[in-house]
């Protein structure tokens, strides 16, 4: 069976660092067999939720923006991949008003979300993934796939600043790419 891969890119930048390890990740799911669809957040008019709570009377966001198309992918996902640099000491604030927006689900229990396999690919400026808050992220990104007895099957990371920089580490584009194979192929992260 073809699995769905959704991919969120959370930079800014399109052609950024995280975003190019998510292309990476798309192709080795894509070579895997996957279907594969990108979304490029920045340029997509998302709403903060108003916690207005509707969603749970009316079974979904009330919110008329383009999050509204996003929530039928989410929901038809095997596996979904969290692409994003790290500004101030976690992840961006384009991948935050998307997540934030998974609220929507609250009135099925975030069944739609639910039960998910999860890819994290993370990009810094800094020296490593504690001092640049990297870490911050993975343990939201956990908690949060706990919550959705969820799974991360893999975290990719690495100090890449410069647009350009991941071409020059191959290893960091290989890990991506497998990544991308194991989400499509259901098997684990080496």
């Amino acid at each position: 069976m073809t699995k769905n891969i959704l991919i969120f890119k959370g930079s800014p930048r399109e052609r950024g660092n995280s975003a190019v390890l998510a292309e990476q990740a798309a192709a080795g799911a894509r070579q895997a067999g996957a279907q594969v669809e990108i979304i490029y957040l920045h340029n997509l008019d998302i709403q903060p939720c108003s916690a207005c709570d509707l969603c749970v009377e009316n079974g979904g966001c009330v919110i008329e923006d383009d999050m509204a198309p996003i929530y039928p992918k989410l929901a038809a996902a095997d596996a979904i991949i969290l692409a994003t640099p790290v500004y101030w000491f976690t992840f961006s604030a384009q991948l935050k008003l998307c997540i934030d927006r998974w609220y929507g689900f609250h009135a099925n229990q975030w069944r739609e979300v639910s039960h998910k396999r999860f890819g994290i690919l993370l990009t810094y400026g800094d020296t490593d993934l504690e001092t640049s808050g990297g870490i911050n992220a993975i343990h939201t990104f956990e908690t949060m796939c706990r919550f959705l007895k969820s799974e991360i099957v893999g975290v990719v990371h690495g100090s890449l600043s410069d647009v350009g920089d991941a071409a020059q580490h191959p290893e960091l584009l290989q890990q991506a790419y497998e990544l991308g194979q194991q989400l499509a192929s259901g098997r684990e992260m080496n």
